[in-house]
């Protein structure tokens, strides 16, 4: 079954430590209802650097992107109809969706 990225850019921080745990409670809630479908859920990015073409390297990524998710779905269409329940949409977060292409090495 095909496998796709749900990449997390942007979105608002919490007001609050609990405002943060209510989210986080929601984000847990839609990945539990994606039952076997995850493949690796809840991957959080921090403390990014961006290595230039010349070599150096810069503090911070040249995107917004904050985490991803992997799930398997049957098409594209599927995996953005999953995606649109998630609840990082709520906090005004934006989620790109690609497949993952798998290699032969």
């Amino acid at each position: 079954m095909p496998q796709y990225i749900i990449v997390y850019l942007g979105g608002d921080q919490p007001s609050s430590p609990e405002e943060g745990q209510k989210h986080f409670a929601k984000y847990k809630e839609w990945l539990g209802s994606l039952g076997d479908a995850v493949v690796s859920p809840a991957n959080p990015l921090k403390n990014t650097s961006t290595v230039n073409p010349d070599g150096s390297v810069t503090s911070g990524g040249a995107t917004s992107m904050s985490g991803y998710t992997i799930i398997e779905a049957d098409s594209l269409e599927a995996a953005l109809d999953l995606a649109k329940a998630c609840p990082f949409l709520d906090i005004n977060g934006t989620l790109e969706v690609s497949e993952l292409v798998q290699m032969s090495m």
